[in-house]
């Protein structure tokens, strides 16, 4: 018999061999699968949790780029009615030890009604740094089923909280755009514009400029006519309009928004020690460069200043200071650190046309009322110009409308009469109490002397 002929019965053996061994495999697999089951079926229940993109009827987005506003569906599918058993049920399957109190909350007052104990176990949850994996799939499958009983700002709250989770843009687009169809922009006004605020400024993000004035404008209509509204709504507008104003290189609106967005937040808790340095630095850029802001007065006694100290922007709050006195001389000893900051050192001229201004605001604010009738040779020692440049600069303060008065060209005098309100500083103040002090002692001087001919008269 050849190698390559093989006898029956050797054949016969072999194949009992195989089946022998495959029969073994199997049940070392099915004993692995009994004893392992539950840790099996728990991964895959966690995996399908874990997804923090939109499941069932969801858009997912394949293209990284930012999509039109009129691309993104406004309402996503409905989701199943709820089955609370199942829910809690799958969660405490599938979710850390740590949040099974909840879901175990969330099913008792579900089923009590109790809606208003349920929105505050519900903003616990979402506080909670172990949810995130999970609060996209509860807001859906869970907060959507009776998000109608709920109050409709506190919904936005969480879903707005929620909506970050997601980091698909056109996702995150779509389940913002599918929540602000099911609010109802009359009865529930403030929730309408606080969402409206977040959309606003997720395109903004996302660079959807366009988009992001569109929702603004939208917005402020109906702020715009409130009263006694909620400070985390106006805040969020504020937010997303200086920053809007800041990706456009708009200056001034920027400083106006920022500020107002600083009165409607605690910055030392709503805000990191990153954001309030890079709010800081900002709005300190804004004011410098901003062409219709003369008066730092309420920058400089803002606690948000306080971030500059002891870092590499320090200098930026001297400066502050230094225009708001319109100190020439000290403006030109931080001149030399104007390269740390490109855009300052690009702007030098016009920065230097306004700390001109800002010396002669100054120096008309500190004489007395009588005596604001100014020679070119004086405002010219005062703002460090030649002479012949002095008459430009007080054409331009009334321009700008910083000071009121007249020239006299002739006489080379300017006749001051009014200068803009301030917010003052307190050496400013001080030196308000100072004159004030003075013309109350020149008044009881005249009492005195008034006195005697008032009694003879008598």
């Amino acid at each position: 018999m050849t190698d390559s002929q093989s006898s029956p019965s050797s054949g016969s053996q072999q194949s009992v061999t195989r089946w022998q061994t495959l029969y073994y495999l199997t049940v070392l697999f099915l004993k692995a699968l009994v004893k392992h089951g539950q840790i099996i079926t728990t991964t895959l229940l966690r995996l399908a949790w874990h997804r923090t993109t939109l499941t069932t009827g969801h858009v997912a987005c394949s293209e990284e780029t930012m999509p039109s506003s009129t691309s993104v569906p406004v309402e996503l599918p409905k989701p199943p009615k709820l089955d609370l058993d199942k829910f809690v049920a799958t969660a405490l399957s599938a979710t850390p030890a740590e949040l099974h109190p909840f879901f175990e909350s969330f099913g008792k007052l579900h089923t009590r009604k109790l809606w208003h104990q349920l929105t505050l176990k519900l903003y616990e949850f979402f506080d909670h740094p172990l949810s995130r994996p999970f609060r996209v799939n509860v807001f859906e499958q869970f907060v959507r089923d009776f998000e109608s009983k709920l109050n409709q700002l506190k919904l936005v709250e969480m879903g707005t909280k929620v909506s970050k989770e997601i980091d698909n843009p056109q996702s995150q687009l779509l389940f913002l755009n599918s929540l602000l169809s099911r609010i109802d922009a009359e009865t529930s006004q403030e929730a309408y514009v606080l969402l409206l605020a977040n959309i606003a400024y997720a395109k903004l993000v996302y660079g959807d400029l366009e988009g992001t004035k569109t929702d603004m404008d939208t917005a402020w209509k109906t702020l715009d006519r409130l009263e006694g509204v909620d400070t985390a709504v106006n805040a969020s507008y504020y937010k997303v309009a200086a920053d809007y104003y800041k990706a456009k290189a708009e200056y001034a609106p920027y400083y106006k928004h920022s500020l107002l967005y600083l009165a409607c937040v605690d910055v030392a808790t709503d805000l990191t020690s990153e954001e309030r340095l890079l709010r800081a630095h900002d709005l300190g850029i804004s004011a410098f460069l901003g062409d219709t802001i003369y008066n730092f007065g309420e920058l400089l006694m803002h606690p948000i200043l306080d971030a500059l100290d002891n870092t590499q922007y320090d200098w930026i709050k001297k400066l502050l200071f230094t225009f708001n006195e319109g100190n020439i001389g000290k403006f030109e000893a931080l001149a030399p650190l104007f390269p740390q900051e490109p855009i300052l050192e690009e702007n030098y001229p016009f920065l230097r046309q306004k700390i001109c201004l800002m010396a002669l605001i100054e120096s008309v604010f500190k004489r007395n009322a009588n005596d604001r009738t100014m020679s070119f040779q004086t405002i010219a020692e005062e703002t460090r110009l030649p002479v012949d440049e002095v008459e430009h600069l007080i054409m331009k303060a009334l321009s700008l409308k910083l000071i009121r008065g007249s020239l006299d060209q002739v006489d080379q005098k300017a006749r001051i009469t009014w200068v803009q309100p301030r917010v003052l500083s307190r050496a400013q103040i001080g030196e308000l109490a100072t004159r004030l002090g003075a013309w109350i002692d020149k008044l009881g001087s005249v009492e005195q002397r008034m006195a005697p001919h008032v009694s003879a008269a008598a």
